[in-house]
């Protein structure tokens, strides 16, 4: 092979290197693309599973937004401030559904703008992500069935909730909450109960509590008032002496990345909203929710 024919491989083989490279960056930019922040979208990440919170349902129907990726949509009271938001920050809203235990991590690797999932801004929380001001505040409940022996002596028909004196009447009973939730570490404050495997969402407490796997879960009041329209065997129970925990961790905000510049103009978009509608939205959002699985 004479040195000008050799020239000419390599100058060939440099050519078809440096298009492949050309590519491989093509494609890495388009990757870092989809995964990085979109002036035009405010996209917000939630299981769409935790009514009143959050729901899925197959059509538009009382302000429900399409699920990115789906032909379905979500509604509920996070997705009436996620279009308060949205709209105030001018972008367009994308919902984004995902497991829990996905929220933080897609938040922190820039898959979504922010999380408006029902998410209490706890200490825990605070370590990794930021919050903004709170827009709703809460209490725990213990959700039952209406004919829990645990609540016999106190439960009255037609009554919308029971209430009884203390937490520790609940002594033995099998209980659960939500996994990586305050509703699930609150349980041990029973003396004696039985704290039952913590699990994925409230579909599956539902279904845990109707088929007699449980006793009962932990879960904030709204939550409560939607499982006793939802399902006519179950109500829920509120205590004299209840759960201790820090009020954060009975209230939500709006979970975003550290020093995330929106955050300023989001608060004060939340701020903007009175208490008296922040109730109505509440109300209208336990009317609406679908019937529960």
């Amino acid at each position: 092979m004479n040195k000008k024919m050799l020239l000419m491989i390599v100058a060939i083989f440099t050519t078809i290197v440096l298009a492949a490279c050309g590519g491989k960056d093509k494609d890495d930019a388009a990757t870092d693309g989809d995964a990085s922040d979109d002036s035009k979208e405010f996209r917000v990440g939630m299981e769409a599973d935790y009514p009143p919170y959050n729901w899925t349902q197959n059509d538009d129907a009382n302000g429900a937004v399409a699920i990115k990726g789906s032909k379905e949509f979500a509604g509920g009271y996070d997705i009436a401030f996620a279009k308060k938001v949205a709209e105030g920050l001018g972008k367009e809203l994308v919902i984004v559904k995902m497991g829990w235990d996905g929220l933080v991590p897609a938040l922190q690797s820039n898959k979504i703008d922010a999380i408006m999932a029902g998410m209490s801004p706890t200490a825990e929380r605070k370590k990794t992500i930021d919050f903004t001001d709170i827009y709703y505040q809460s209490d725990f409940v213990l959700v039952v069935r209406k004919d829990s022996d645990y609540i016999k002596d106190h439960y009255k028909e037609g009554e919308k909730f029971v209430e009884m004196d203390s937490i520790q009447a609940f002594k033995g009973a099998k209980l659960t909450g939500q996994l990586n939730t305050s509703h699930y570490d609150v349980i041990d404050q029973i003396d004696g109960v039985k704290k039952e495997t913590a699990m994925d969402n409230f579909s599956a407490q539902r279904v845990a509590l109707q088929s007699g796997k449980i006793d009962g879960y932990v879960s904030e009041r709204p939550e409560g008032i939607s499982a006793s329209q939802a399902l006519e065997d179950f109500t829920y129970v509120v205590f004299k002496e209840g759960f201790e925990a820090d009020p954060t961790e009975s209230s939500i905000a709006v979970g975003l990345r550290k020093d995330d510049a929106n955050k300023a103009k989001i608060d004060e978009i939340l701020q903007g909203i009175s208490e008296e509608e922040r109730q109505k939205i509440m109300e209208d959002a336990i009317q609406q929710q679908p019937s529960a699985k």
